[in-house]
């Protein structure tokens, strides 16, 4: 399975964030992306997440299972935010996104008190998600990648509010999943510490 992004653009009201960007990625490859702020980053991640419609181009996944035509079908998406009810527990969250989500052919995710386990905070999944520090709050989400299988890490900077330990584990499970064949496309000012990996810099509006 192959991800193919071709020619693509995308607007915001009357500018064009971007233009022209492609790129191709295979199992266990990574790409990532760098550039200022509002040089067009996380519109790019929102655009391949099936988030924002692209303004021309295209995307699409070559040889990969049948009857899945966008990558989003095939992808986790993990944005700025966290994307978890405060009010609802860390394991009713995680139960949910998991359900949601569901296994993409070819994996199976993990249990929900597992991936509470591999982001170092199994013993609080019982714990309403308001209640964690921001920093355990984005581990958290980072477990919402383990409990549903997805060949596609779709991650807009992911570190942000962890510390140095965090950071490190975090690393430690893209890079797992990388050598599980998986893919990552990663927006992020601090090196991901995956080894070898294509670079994309944005450059901001297109005039």
């Amino acid at each position: 399975m192959r991800l193919l992004v071709e020619g693509l653009s995308a607007r915001r009201g009357e500018d064009l964030i971007f233009n022209d960007i492609s790129f191709a990625l295979a199992p266990g490859e990574a790409l990532i992306v760098t550039g200022p702020n509002g040089s067009g980053k996380s519109t790019l991640l929102r655009v391949l997440a099936g988030l924002l419609a692209a303004e021309s181009g295209r995307l699409y996944i070559d040889g990969g299972p049948t009857g899945f035509k966008h990558p989003h079908e095939l992808s986790h998406y993990l944005g700025h935010r966290n994307a978890m009810k405060r009010e609802l527990t860390v394991e009713e969250n995680l139960s949910f996104w998991q359900s949601f989500l569901g296994d993409s052919p070819g994996g199976a995710g993990i249990s929900t008190a597992a991936a509470g386990e591999a982001v170092g905070l199994g013993g609080i999944t019982h714990l309403p998600f308001g209640y964690l520090s921001a920093g355990q709050q984005r581990r958290m989400a980072m477990a919402k990648l383990l409990v549903a299988h997805r060949p596609i890490w779709i991650l807009d900077e992911p570190t942000a509010a962890l510390d140095a330990g965090a950071d490190r584990l975090f690393s430690e499970l893209v890079a797992a999943h990388l050598e599980r064949g998986g893919i990552v496309i990663a927006a992020t000012h601090q090196p991901l510490g995956i080894g070898q990996s294509q670079a994309l810099q944005m450059k901001g509006f297109v005039h």
